[in-house]
């Protein structure tokens, strides 16, 4: 059985701050919110020629709130543990 685990405000202020750098274009095994992550950096990468982009740029594009946004948070550490982004400091 899979248990939510909330997060803490300020954790959730911390990472909204970072940028998400693309290393790896890869989604295998991946659920459905890593996947629009991954893509959404691929794009940027095509359009704008760079593979990053502020976390807060990503949660006004998808239009993401309550039980969602938990699970972007989530998908986002998620990939960050698999080496397929990096979370930089902004």
């Amino acid at each position: 059985m899979k248990v939510l685990v909330r997060r803490s405000g300020r954790e959730a202020q911390r990472i909204i701050r970072d940028i998400a750098v693309l290393i790896r274009n890869t989604t295998w095994k991946c659920g459905r919110m890593e996947r629009l992550v991954v893509n959404y950096l691929q794009r940027q990468l095509q359009r704008c020629g760079r593979a990053q982009t502020p976390v807060k740029d990503m949660l006004q594009y998808f239009k993401l709130s309550g039980k969602q946004k938990s699970e972007f948070f989530e998908a986002i550490k998620r990939l960050e543990k698999r080496h397929i982004i990096k979370i930089k400091e902004f």
